[in-house]
């Protein structure tokens, strides 16, 4: 297929997501921006963060690792599924009691303004690099596959699809991605499900067919019992539900939507159809890996050496136009899903946390209108070099490994620092927690590089965000002052 019908079906795509912004933004203001004015439907808040926590990332890496992990990976989506349930009973509640627009307001409320700067620093730069590498990912299988044929580096194609993303989200903000997002979520699953199908037509398989494939697969294992290697069942599981609790109830970009529902009973209940539906989607990413690589093998076909190519080799090979296409939407959905929403929550955060937004009686309606839109246009410009930075930086690595090794770095303090507000009733100096939430990543950091050599071949896997938490909380503790707060 030739490239000009893969850009004319992406461009399309993009023109479907503007007409929607221009619809769903009419008359936005900044409650609409921010928290969509509470009027968000729970059902497609829930549907759309099924395309914001999954990303291209899980789209293309998770199957794609399959070989050389197995089915492990679902260790850490059953860890996913229990830090949901923390999100919704302790996290959750305590947002919607104080009305908070930004989760990190909750630090300055406890803490002070100090605590309040860094925990949104640090999801400054988690979401950077997570976002970053998402799309890095995204744009590059839409490089080799379509862009290059046109002979356009690049940067220029990052440049381009991040023009693409200002186009329907600097105006609308939340109150548009409600929208989109649930919009994106149903091609990404629609790419996943027409693949598999493709599979099935081909070997002219039925879906019990399929299931039996998987059942006996070499690759069909699920718990890693050597405690030693980093894909441990009870690590992979603690660090599940850790990353949770961090990327998505400490995050204000998936905390943002949430925080739009009407009430906390709305919340809960799009967090919990959420997490189902959260579970069943990566069985069915994880089953086509198995797919992919018995296609692969029945088929005679050669695997890239590089797994994150896997998929997107043989979709747009070996499984004909039309699910050659839906893959391309699929994985154009999955990618800007939870990368447009960053620029959203990236300006709420830094409009509220660190200039004051909705405290200083200074700003105006129509001055914040401008301030904000700036700011999205200057996060948009720091996200391209962010995309740049990682493609060269880290080309050799499969995504998945990349992310959940620089979050489990940058969300290790916001662990370390809600969890001493929420489970201690000390004050701390807060003028030192800057330093303290910068000391926990860089001790995690030399003990995810040289744990083996250090503790006789033990391995850190994604436990290490409990570490990094767990440093920054003791460190904590040791600023702590002798009177006690009042819990909020």
């Amino acid at each position: 297929m030739s490239a000009s019908i893969f850009f004319a079906v992406i461009l399309s795509y993009f023109t479907a997501l503007i007409i929607i912004s221009r619809i769903t933004a009419k008359k936005a203001d900044s409650a609409s921006y921010f928290i969509g004015n509470k009027q968000s439907p729970w059902y497609l808040v829930a549907f759309g963060m099924l395309s914001d926590s999954l990303s291209g990332v899980t789209y293309i890496s998770v199957p794609g690792a399959v070989l050389n992990n197995s089915l492990t990976y679902l260790q850490v989506v059953i860890g996913y599924f229990l830090g949901y349930f923390i999100i919704m009973y302790i996290l959750l509640p305590l947002y919607y009691r104080l009305e908070l627009v930004s989760i990190y307001t909750y630090l300055q409320q406890r803490f002070g303004k100090n605590a309040q700067k860094t925990g949104s620093f640090f999801f400054l730069i988690s979401r950077l690099l997570g976002a970053g590498g998402r799309l890095t990912l995204a744009i590059g299988v839409m490089q080799i596959f379509v862009f290059n044929g046109y002979g356009i580096p690049f940067p220029l194609t990052a440049a381009v699809f991040i023009a693409l993303m200002l186009l329907y989200t600097y105006k609308g903000g939340i109150k548009t991605l409600v929208y989109t997002d649930a919009f994106q979520s149903l091609f990404l699953i629609l790419g996943v499900v027409l693949s598999i199908a493709a599979i099935a037509s081909q070997l002219n398989y039925n879906f019990s067919d399929l299931f039996e494939t998987v059942r006996h697969s070499s690759l069909n294992k699920v718990i890693e019992t050597d405690y030693l290697k980093g894909n441990f069942w009870a690590k992979h599981i603690l660090g599940g539900a850790l990353f949770t609790v961090a990327m998505t109830g400490l995050d204000q970009n998936m905390m943002q939507k949430n925080l739009s529902l009407k009430s906390l009973g709305e919340a809960r209940k799009n967090m919990f159809w959420f997490s189902i539906v959260m579970v069943i989607v990566n069985v069915l990413f994880l089953s086509l890996g198995v797919l992919l690589y018995h296609f692969a093998n029945v088929k005679g076909i050669h695997i890239p050496e590089v797994s994150d190519n896997v998929f997107p080799t043989l979709a747009l090979g070996y499984f004909g136009t039309f699910t050659a296409l839906a893959f391309i939407i699929g994985l154009t959905a999955a990618t800007f899903s939870s990368a447009d929403s960053v620029l959203a929550t990236l300006t709420t955060s830094f409009c509220i946390d660190f200039l004051g937004f909705g405290m200083n009686a200074k700003y105006g309606e129509k001055q914040e209108t401008r301030i904000r839109h700036w700011v999205h246009i200057g996060f948009a410009f720091v996200l391209l070099l962010v995309i740049v930075f990682i493609k060269y930086a880290f080309s050799s690595k499969a995504s998945i490994d990349v992310i959940l090794s620089m979050a489990s770095l940058t969300y290790g303090p916001l662990i370390g620092l809600f969890a001493a507000g929420l489970f201690t009733k000390y004050t701390y100096n807060d003028k030192l927690i800057p330093l303290v939430c910068l000391i926990s990543p860089v001790i995690s950091y030399l003990l995810q590089q040289n744990g083996k050599a250090w503790f006789g071949g033990y391995q850190f896997g994604n436990e290490i965000i409990f570490v990094n938490g767990f440093l920054t909380f003791i460190f904590l503790l040791l600023l702590k002052r002798k009177n006690l707060s009042t819990p909020l």
